[in-house]
C-alpha cells in the first residue's frame, strides 16, 4: 500500500533541512574532514537511519520495519564499492581532501534525485509488467557472477565521455579556484575542473545505482520502503567515506562478498514464483556473507606471506618490467598519475585559447 503525498512531502522537507544544516551550517567552512569527525557522522546517519526504522515498525508494522533495514543494509553495503571509486577519481584529479566534502556533497544531492527517478521507473514497470522481476533479477545473477570471476576494470576518468562533454560544454579554467565551481575571469564566467570532477561523481553513481535498486525491489516492491532506505544509505555515504577512505584497501574479500549478495538477492526474485524466501532470512544471508567478507579480508591480508611471494615470483618482470613497462604512463603521464587536474591542463588551456 502506497503512502499518502504528505509522508511523501515531510519525508522529503527532512532530508533537505538535513542538507541545508550540513552543508550551511556543520560543514559552512571548508575543511579537512578528520577520522573522528567522519566516525561521529557516520554514526549520527545510522542512529538517524534506525530511529526512521522504529517508526515504520510503529505506524507501518514489524514486516515493513524488517524490509527497510534489510534494504538499507543491503544498499550501504552495495555502496562501498563506490568508496573505491572516490578514491580513484579525487586522486587521479588531484582534488585536495579540504574540497572533497563539498564535491560529494553535491554528488551525493544529485545521486538523489537520479536514484528517485530509477525508483519510480522501477515501481511503475513492476507494478505494470510483472515479468521485469525476473529481468531484474537476471541483470542481478550476471553482475554477482561477473563481479566474482572478472577483473575489476581499471578506471581512467579522462577517457570517460561524460568528461569530453562537460569540457566542450562549459569554458574552463586550467586550475582549480579553492571551492569555487564557477568563477570569473577577465568577465567571462568560467567553470572550474570541479565541475568535471561532480560529473564523474554523479555518473558513478548512476552506473551502481543499476545494481542496487533491483536488489532492494527483490525484498519489497513498495515504493517508499525502497526509496527511503535507499536515501539514509547515500546521506551516509560522504561519512563512511572520509572514514574508510585510509583503511579500505584492508577489505580485500568485500568484492567477492558484494558478489555473493548480488547473486543471492537476484536469485530471490527468479524464484519468487514458487518459493519466496522471508525476509528475516535474507536479511541474515546478507548479513553473513558480508560478515564472513570482513572476517577473511582481516585473516588473510594482502600483500603478506605467499601472496607477497608470489607477487614478487611471479612479477619480477611485472614489477620491474611493470615500471619500465608502464613508464610510458607514468614518465609521460606523471601528472596525470599524480592528478587529472594538471594533466588536464594543456587541453583546458587549449580549450580556452
Amino acid at each position: 500500500m502506497g503512502q499518502s503525498w504528505l509522508t511523501w512531502v515531510l519525508f522529503n522537507a527532512y532530508v533537505l533541512l538535513m542538507l541545508a544544516l550540513d552543508l550551511g551550517v556543520f560543514h559552512r567552512k571548508t575543511h579537512s574532514v578528520s577520522i573522528r569527525e567522519a566516525l561521529i557522522w557516520s554514526t549520527v546517519w545510522i542512529l538517524q537511519s534506525m530511529v526512521f526504522n522504529v517508526g515504520i515498525w510503529h505506524f507501518l508494522g514489524s514486516e515493513k520495519a524488517l524490509q527497510f533495514l534489510t534494504g538499507y543494509v543491503i544498499e550501504k553495503s552495495l555502496s562501498v564499492d563506490n568508496l573505491f571509486v572516490f578514491l580513484l577519481v579525487f586522486s587521479y584529479f588531484n582534488v585536495k581532501p579540504h574540497i572533497q566534502h563539498k564535491v560529494l556533497f553535491w554528488g551525493v544531492l544529485g545521486a538523489l534525485i537520479m536514484r528517485a527517478t530509477l525508483i519510480a521507473l522501477g515501481a511503475t514497470l513492476i507494478a505494470r509488467f510483472h515479468w521485469v522481476m525476473y529481468i531484474f533479477g537476471g541483470f542481478l545473477v550476471l553482475t554477482g557472477v561477473r563481479m566474482l570471476f572478472e577483473k575489476e576494470p581499471e578506471i581512467e576518468p579522462e577517457k570517460n565521455p561524460i568528461v569530453r562533454i562537460v569540457r566542450k560544454l562549459f569554458p574552463m579554467t586550467p586550475n582549480y579556484h579553492g571551492d569555487a565551481f564557477l568563477v570569473r575571469v577577465d568577465g567571462k564566467r568560467l567553470a572550474t575542473p570541479l565541475v568535471v570532477v561532480v560529473a564523474v561523481v554523479e555518473v558513478t553513481d548512476l552506473v551502481f545505482a543499476v545494481d542496487s535498486i533491483p536488489a532492494i525491489f527483490s525484498i519489497t516492491t513498495d515504493a517508499f520502503i525502497v526509496y527511503t532506505s535507499n536515501v539514509f544509505a547515500i546521506m551516509g555515504l560522504r561519512s563512511l567515506y572520509f572514514a574508510l577512505a585510509g583503511v579500505i584497501d584492508m577489505f580485500r574479500f568485500l568484492n567477492v562478498g558484494l558478489a555473493l549478495v548480488l547473486s543471492f538477492v537476484g536469485v530471490k526474485m527468479l524464484i519468487v514464483e514458487w518459493y519466496k524466501i522471508p525476509t528475516w532470512a535474507a536479511l541474515s544471508a546478507v548479513g553473513l556473507m558480508l560478515s564472513l567478507a570482513v572476517v577473511f579480508s582481516l585473516l588473510f591480508p594482502e600483500g603478506k606471506g605467499e601472496a607477497d611471494e608470489g607477487d614478487e615470483a611471479n612479477g619480477g618482470d611485472e614489477a620491474n618490467g611493470g615500471d619500465e613497462a608502464n613508464g610510458g604512463d607514468e614518465a609521460n603521464g606523471g601528472d596525470e598519475a599524480n592528478g587529472g587536474g594538471e594533466a588536464s591542463e594543456g587541453e583546458e588551456q587549449g580549450d580556452k585559447a
